[in-house]
């Protein structure tokens, strides 16, 4: 996302650097939560993988399902999921913000004056997904580009050095996201409050991960995508478990368990 020059006189230069400084010290804050062991006890969820842990609040967790249920659905490798992750973790912190730098928007600050699309477009998540993902797939051989090439590439930052910084989380939420791995993310949710909303829960599906869904066999990867979208979106459609390939997540222990007899058919409570 391009950014206007500014310039300050020696006074202005003073308080840009103590505004700087202030940025840095926050920036690293939310560094060491999201990438640190030892983060809030009260963080509900996280991603796990080789014994290194990424924790995340249930809208970024929502948001990051939604980002990598995208990519995966658009056939694209874990490559550009992680370029699309570590993008949200700079440009807004994986929240889907109402507003930022001039006009900008959403998980990844895109301009409707810039030809990103309508504002309520925009802030969709899954269209904000989407057309990120375009706009990476229309870059020549982005796939050979370092994560910080291929993201300036899209955004145009005045910041592009900012992306590097997200590599590991993002590398380690993609690998966990994506069904590259199973059993590696896991939120804890409160006991749902209304009944399992199968049909707006069908169409979700349908719209960010498409088909095959939930209640058919699917290869491995793929199941534990579904599964983890599903436990990043369980708040929204009443679903306090979900089964696959011998394991088991419940809302209330925020953890998974194995149980015999689950096969490679993605099932929800």
């Amino acid at each position: 996302m391009a950014r206007a020059r500014w310039s300050f006189g020696a006074k202005g230069r003073r308080w840009l650097l103590l505004g700087a400084l202030v940025v840095v010290g926050i920036g690293w804050l939310v560094r060491h939560e999201l990438t640190a062991r030892g983060g809030p006890s009260d963080t509900p969820c996280q991603a796990t993988v080789a014994g290194k842990i990424v924790r995340l609040d249930p809208e970024q967790a929502r948001n990051a399902t939604t980002i990598a249920a995208v990519g995966k659905q658009f056939g694209l490798p874990d490559h550009a999921v992680t370029v699309a992750l570590a993008t949200a973790l700079q440009e807004s912190q994986l929240h889907n913000l109402p507003g930022g730098d001039r006009d900008s928007l959403g998980l990844f600050q895109q301009r409707p004056s810039q030809g990103w699309g309508a504002p309520a477009d925009i802030m969709r998540p899954s269209h904000a997904a989407a057309s990120f993902y375009r706009h990476l797939t229309d870059v020549p051989n982005w796939e050979s580009l370092s994560l910080t090439q291929a993201a300036q590439a899209v955004q145009r930052s005045a910041l592009p050095d900012g992306y590097a910084q997200w590599d590991p989380p993002a590398r380690l939420l993609a690998r966990a996201l994506t069904g590259e791995l199973g059993a590696a993310f896991a939120c804890r949710s409160a006991p749902p409050t209304s009944p399992l909303n199968t049909a707006a829960l069908a169409s979700a599906i349908q719209r960010e991960l498409g088909a095959p869904g939930i209640g058919q066999a699917v290869e491995p990867a793929h199941g534990w995508l579904i599964a983890s979208w599903l436990i990043g979106h369980a708040s929204d459609y009443g679903i306090k478990a979900v089964t696959f390939d011998g394991h088991r997540w419940s809302g209330d222990s925020g953890t998974w368990s194995f149980r015999q007899g689950i096969g490679l058919t993605v099932s929800v409570e």
